[in-house]
């Protein structure tokens, strides 16, 4: 019979990781300050043999772009994984969800070191960088290809083991989770179409963690422009999500935005959970 074991999960975009070692803190002491479970980070923004990284106790697990500077994932655990899964596995699903044009979309994304999945005994974790729909929305079609194979992608893990899914989804979606809806409606990361895909993952079987413990809490963010005194002001967007599965929703114990932690433009985002 197994036993379940409250986990400390962490997620944050580091917006280029190199860069967060030499501030202070660095990013490892806020590793060490943490000490969580599980450690996930986007926007590593390096290739393999860039960074000497010495966290002990933890198995790292890492996912590069094939371009140089640019995106990237990696999840730094205590447990080691049964299996490792990156977004080459996404595109395996695209294949029956796509249009052939759409997956030739989310094939590029997937050389851009977007997924870090984890298989561990009682569930998936599955880190993700969701690609930015950009200025004008000019790359929107891809966002909402990669949001299809994405969901398809979650939903096949899931009837596997509970799956517990987290990091930069580049989308606030209700107006609660940005300081200023008005002016913002239609640019990227707050237009109808992916709002609409972020709502379409969550009825596939999803639960938005921190929403769901916080339904009224306003001015929780996760990210600030660097312009305009943004994060002095809290003038900011919740873009990072902590997802599980319907199934273990009841088992979430805590559910945090880490607006304290310094670095990067996003700041941590923390989920307790009994797995």
């Amino acid at each position: 019979m197994s036993t379940t074991h409250e986990l400390s999960l962490v997620s944050w975009n580091v917006n280029g990781l190199r860069a967060v070692m030499k501030k202070d803190p660095s990013f490892v002491d806020v590793v060490e300050q943490l000490d969580a479970d599980v450690f996930a980070v986007q926007e590593t923004k390096l290739q393999e043999g860039q960074i000497e990284l010495d966290l002990p106790g933890y198995h790292q697990t890492w996912s590069y772009a094939e371009r140089k500077g640019y995106s990237g994932t990696a999840v730094f655990s205590r447990e080691e994984p049964l299996r490792v899964l990156r977004a080459d596995a996404v595109l395996e699903v695209a294949h029956n969800a796509l249009s052939a044009e759409d997956e030739a979309l989310v094939a590029v994304a997937a050389t851009e070191g977007r997924v870090c999945a984890l298989e561990f005994d009682s569930y998936w974790f599955v880190n993700v960088y969701t690609p930015n729909a950009q200025g004008e929305l000019a790359r929107i079609d891809t966002r909402l290809a990669w949001d299809t194979a994405y969901r398809k992608f979650l939903v096949k893990l899931a009837a596997e083991k509970p799956v517990v899914t987290c990091g930069d989804f580049n989308v606030a979606h209700e107006e609660i989770d940005l300081k200023n809806p008005g002016p913002n409606r239609g640019n990227a990361g707050f237009s109808d179409e992916e709002r609409e895909s972020f709502t379409r993952l969550l009825d596939a079987g999803f639960t938005d963690t921190f929403r769901a413990r916080f339904p009224e809490l306003a001015g929780a963010y996760s990210w600030w422009s660097y312009r305009f005194r943004a994060r002095q002001n809290n003038a900011g967007w919740r873009i990072d999500y902590f997802l599980v599965s319907n199934d273990v929703t009841e088992r979430v114990t805590g559910a945090s935005i880490l607006s304290e932690v310094m670095g990067s433009d996003h700041c941590p985002v923390e989920l307790s959970i009994e797995l």
